[in-house]
């Protein structure tokens, strides 16, 4: 018997949405060229409103302001579909496939119907009896509540975006909007309906579904790097410094590779003290997320991150991987540095009590 072609499945953590769309477009872009094989990312967003090619501004219900009060930001996209909110407690999966590879059909129509059923085998598995609706794409209950939404893109060939799944989200954040443009429906959530299923649980019949639906053999990846960062606070200043142009020439915070046998605590603690000369103590945020590496084929990171507050005065010094350092207010260094992870450990930076 032949055997099945392989497709990646890769459990990211937490991924901020604009990391997850450069994350899609290298991926779409090396499975197009076929140095990296069809993958499925499995990840939660944090609190975001996306619009999908069908959006209707009316069907986001607060004001701009409202929802930045929230944290909660609002992105266009490329796929199908209205309004959707991402969330904790949901899971999302962008399947990264080529549909005209020998092993796929060039049926758009089939692939969203594969994704539906993924979701409603993962139900299935909980009791809980999920139905399709032949006018709007989705996973319902009882023909009302959405659990499942299925949003996605497809340009020569190669498939993004996908499905969210509704495991145990504060199901309160739909009232922001008209869920999917659709009047007179709910959404639902496993939890809600009684699951008692983890979210790793969760993702692990996810992956076990879509080998049977698409008919492939997974394999498990691994992040290819794991990297920390440090959020450097004095008092309500916190330090950007800027890469040297051979490293980029893009905006910071402090970060670095983990060395062999070396914890994230002690990592954190070293590349402080090697590109700023500090020696304060560091602890956890009580946040990492994942992102992909520069480079194909496509490569991922997980960064782990840290806060260090130093005492009023003290100043840092350049490292020969930086040529500019300043100490900013809040809103100036979240709009200076380059990338959405830093931008979200500033903030938590800032939330985060003095010790």
């Amino acid at each position: 018997m032949a055997a099945l072609p392989a497709m990646d499945v890769v459990r990211l953590g937490r991924v901020e949405y604009e990391d997850g769309l450069a994350m899609q477009a290298a991926f779409e872009l090396s499975v197009a060229a076929g140095t990296t094989r069809d993958t499925l990312l499995l990840l939660e967003h944090d609190s975001v409103i996306t619009k999908g090619r069908a959006a209707k501004d009316a069907h986001i219900l607060f004001t701009p302001d409202a929802l930045a009060a929230r944290g909660v930001t609002v992105h266009e996209t490329g796929r199908g579909g209205d309004v959707t909110w991402h969330g904790p407690g949901q899971l999302v999966g962008y399947p990264i496939v080529n549909l005209a590879r020998a092993s796929a059909t060039k049926d758009v129509r089939k692939f969203v119907r594969a994704l539906e059923e993924i979701v409603l085998r993962t139900c299935a598995d909980d009791g809980i009896s999920g139905d399709r609706d032949p006018e709007n794409a989705g996973v319902w209950v009882n023909r009302t509540d959405k659990i499942g939404a299925i949003g996605v893109r497809v340009a020569k060939w190669v498939t993004t975006h996908g499905f969210a799944l509704n495991v145990s989200p504060d199901l309160s954040q739909f009232d922001l909007i008209l869920p999917c443009g659709i009047p007179g429906r709910g959404v639902t959530s496993l939890e809600k309906l009684g699951s008692r299923a983890s979210f790793d649980d969760v993702e692990t019949r996810i992956a076990k579904h879509a080998a049977a639906v698409f008919g492939r053999e997974v394999v498990e990846r691994e992040v290819d790097q794991t990297t920390i960062a440090v959020a450097i606070r004095r008092g309500d200043r916190f330090l950007v410094l800027r890469r040297v142009p051979a490293r980029g020439g893009f905006r910071q915070i402090v970060t670095g590779r983990m060395e062999s046998g070396e914890t994230p605590l002690a990592s954190a603690a070293r590349e402080l003290r090697e590109e700023t000369g500090l020696e304060v103590r560091v602890r956890p945020l009580g946040y990492e997320h994942a992102f992909a590496l520069a480079g194909s084929p496509t490569r991922l990171g997980r960064e782990i991150v840290f806060l260090a507050d130093v005492p009023a005065g003290t100043d840092a010094r350049l490292s020969d991987e930086h040529d500019e350092m300043s100490w900013l207010p809040l809103a100036e260094a979240k709009a200076a540095v380059t990338h959405a992870g830093h931008r979200r450990a500033l903030g938590l930076a800032a939330a985060a009590a003095f010790k």
